[in-house]
């Protein structure tokens, strides 16, 4: 479980018949920095109804600090969402940041990396559109 930018409770059940590209990230990772714009750009391609983008901070800044972070690096179109606990982390086995996965219609995850990615590359976009399939 984890809060949005309203303080609403969320999981990923919320996402349920989506797939989702669910990113654990913190402000104080610096390959999360670097791979934040990209994550948008995936976001504002390819993100619908059907696929969305899910950038989860798990650090103790919590929405606040995860916002904060957002706006320095001029990222718009990806959701505010925090843990500031970072039992989703823990829950999720995350063992590094960034750590990125790919979770399809049903809640089940079918991919991971641990370590950023060019998320925008069209390897990247093939994968999310074979998810989609």
């Amino acid at each position: 479980a984890f809060t949005d930018a309203d303080g609403k409770p969320r999981t990923l059940a919320d996402w349920k018949g989506r797939v989702v590209l669910l990113n654990l990230w913190a402000t104080w990772c610096a390959p999360c920095r670097k791979e934040m714009p990209q994550l948008e750009n995936l976001q504002k391609e390819l993100g619908s109804d059907k696929f969305e983008v899910v950038a989860l901070s798990v650090d103790r800044t919590g929405i606040a600090g995860a916002k904060k972070f957002l706006d320095q690096i001029k990222v718009e179109r990806l959701g505010d969402y925090a843990d500031a606990t970072a039992r989703a982390g823990s829950a999720l086995r995350a063992i590094g940041m960034p750590t990125t996965l790919l979770i399809d219609r049903e809640g089940r995850e079918v991919g991971r990396l641990i370590g950023p990615a060019e998320w925008d590359s069209a390897d990247a976009k093939r994968l999310i559109e074979a998810a989609l399939r």
